[in-house]
């Protein structure tokens, strides 16, 4: 389905978001908006081209004009470090609403519906990913940890939540939820607490499209597994033996349901092996919520295991279903390939230090940098003329070198000129689809 009109709507309540955006300054010295630096921040990210500005800049004083102001609605483009000090101290839920406008988007345009698995839920996989580390740099909003040589790391930790699906290789980043220091509590804040507060934040908003929560071993224990099920969502968790005693003593005396099934790939095949059995207690208490157990082992036709996993649930297991539910199961890696990967060694570096700030620079940055990979797989959903240039270039790499050559060199009136510009280069005959 071709809907630039949404994307044009979801960048103008993004531009409009950024006009309100809290203003430090006192004084006369208001030359550049706040917005011309959060739009400037952003024109980084989405472009993946680290020297864009600078480029842009230069443009201005040859021409006249540039692609920063046509593209991203710049007026002025301060420099690097007046773009920091102006947005240090911007807090990243500013730009939540944006988040939630693109889903909503999606939602209304039946988009979703392609990311729709077992039960039609929606799944969800939570994982925490680190973007920042320094031995020296740091802020108050940074977690540390002190090593035997008595070295002192500071990092920030980003709990991203993402919507994927097994049959889809898109993944929807969500709202994010920072791992910060938490007013009132003596302990450091962990992955764990901060995924607790996007499910008790959000849970509300989501619940009612059915919606299964994917997660490693971290997230498979009571009290969060309690909270998912009181805020009316699914779950399918990795369930590691190490770290789950008593659920696997509990196994080792029971008969469990067992079948497999023979994959072929090529002129060799594959054994799928299922193991499964339904309210089985998750700890060691007399208050232990009971869940329902699987594992998958993948064997190889000499006998060798080349994978196996296994996980807990609330979804009741048979033998119907249970491919269906390890199949979601499996589906969480998609966090980490297709998502956090992606932002980290695909163009979007967002372990690069763009500014660390005092307050919540680098937290907004990263935010920013989420923010641009969503607004590209946006594009990637409802814009044909920009699915029909991904699908005509060899890779992602590909695409973002032609966009950084392009707008180094060139000057566009807008995105539309632009992708028309690629496709009339690439000698390519577009038609829309009209049905």
């Amino acid at each position: 389905m071709n809907q630039p009109g949404i994307f044009d709507e979801i960048v103008q309540y993004f531009q409009s978001i950024l006009k309100d955006l809290p203003d430090k300054r006192t004084g006369k010295n208001k030359r550049y908006q706040m917005s011309d630096a959060a739009l400037s921040a952003f024109s980084i990210f989405f472009t993946q081209s680290p020297s864009f500005l600078a480029h842009q800049r230069s443009m201005a004083h040859s021409k006249g004009h540039n692609n920063a102001q046509s593209l991203f609605g710049v007026h002025q483009i301060p420099s690097d470090n007046h773009i920091r000090d102006l947005l240090d101290e911007i807090e990243p839920t500013v730009v939540f609403p944006v988040f939630t406008k693109i889903f909503k988007a999606l939602e209304n345009g039946k988009h979703l519906s392609k990311f729709r698995s077992f039960k039609n839920n929606l799944l969800i996989a939570l994982d925490g990913t680190e973007y920042f580390c320094s031995n020296e740099i740091h802020c108050e909003h940074c977690s540390s940890r002190t090593f035997k040589n008595g070295t002192t790391q500071y990092f920030h930790t980003v709990v991203t939540p993402v919507i994927v699906c097994p049959s889809n290789s898109q993944v929807i980043p969500l709202i994010p939820e920072f791992v910060v220091p938490q007013d009132g509590y003596q302990k450091q804040d962990c992955e764990n607490a901060a995924a607790k507060r996007w499910i008790q934040k959000y849970a509300k908003q989501y619940a009612s499209l059915g919606i299964t929560i994917l997660g490693d071993d971290l997230y498979c224990h009571q009290p969060l597994c309690e909270l998912l099920l009181q805020e009316k969502l699914n779950f399918i968790l990795v369930c590691r033996s190490k770290s789950h005693k008593t659920l696997y003593e509990w196994l080792e005396g029971m008969p469990l349901d067992t079948f497999s099934v023979k994959h072929w790939k090529g002129k060799v095949y594959e054994i799928y092996t299922y193991r499964y059995v339904n309210q089985i207690p998750l700890r060691n208490s007399e208050d232990a919520l009971l869940v329902n157990w699987c594992e998958l082992a993948i064997t190889r036709s000499d006998g060798t295991i080349i994978y196996k996993n296994t996980f807990a649930t609330n979804h009741r297991i048979t033998d119907i279903n249970v491919e269906a539910i390890v199949s979601d199961g499996r589906s969480r890696w998609k966090i980490e390939n297709e998502n956090n990967n992606t932002l980290k060694t695909k163009g979007y570096n967002l372990e690069h230090n763009f500014g660390h700030g005092k307050t919540h620079l680098s937290s907004l940055l990263a935010t920013f940098n989420i923010l641009a990979f969503l607004f590209h797989t946006l594009l990637d959903i409802i814009d044909e003329k920009y699915q029909f240039i991904r699908q005509h270039l060899p890779t992602r790499k590909t695409f973002f070198d032609d966009l950084r050559a392009l707008t180094r060199y060139l000057y566009f009136d807008s995105w539309e000129s632009l992708l028309n510009f690629m496709i009339h280069g690439l000698e390519l005959e577009f038609h829309p689809n009209t049905s």
